[in-house]
């Protein structure tokens, strides 16, 4: 009786170690699903740094695809791509298509020679997939990404302030 007793208390010792057994209820979430999802996004031909995609993942495998894209070809590649991920059981598609139009992308344009072609800021254009992101919808431009410090992320947003064209600028630049 004492062998039963303390092998059932190993047992269940062994499963509260176990991520997702614990008495709290909620399972940790999927670290290599997240890291397969992130890669899917991240391997999309046509997403570019006019583009910013996000994504939250819950514990069933739902995965809610949100951000700004230019173009529809990048929305839907990015939709099917995170499907075919095993273990993602549905997609929520909350992806914004931005607006067509020949005036925002004059602005996209010199929004990014003045970010990448500025000295202090052209490190971050080496990247394959540049760590700034420029979205520029009706003539409002915002800046998503990841920068490497405060400085980087005051002048990026300092040389669109006084960018032709553009009605507002707003920082979303985090740091990393």
């Amino acid at each position: 009786m004492k062998n039963r007793h303390a092998i059932s208390t190993l047992f269940a010792a062994a499963l509260l170690a176990v991520p997702g057994f614990a008495s709290h209820g909620t399972p940790a979430p999927n670290a290599a699903l997240e890291s397969n999802v992130r890669q899917a996004i991240n391997k999309l031909a046509y997403y570019g740094v006019f583009d910013d995609l996000s994504f939250t993942l819950d514990d069933s495998g739902a995965v809610t695809l949100s951000g700004q894209v230019m173009q529809y070809y990048v929305r839907n590649a990015a939709v099917s791509a995170v499907k075919d991920v095993a273990g993602v059981t549905r997609v929520d598609d909350k992806i914004e298509v931005l607006p067509l139009s020949p005036f925002d992308n004059g602005i996209r344009i010199r929004a990014y020679n003045a970010i990448f072609g500025y000295p202090a800021l052209s490190r971050y254009a080496i990247n394959a997939r540049p760590p700034i992101r420029i979205l520029v919808k009706n003539g409002n431009i915002t800046l998503a990404g990841v920068v490497n410090n405060e400085l980087d992320r005051t002048l990026a947003y300092n040389r669109l302030q006084s960018l032709p064209g553009a009605f507002s600028v707003t920082n979303q630049l985090r740091l990393d």
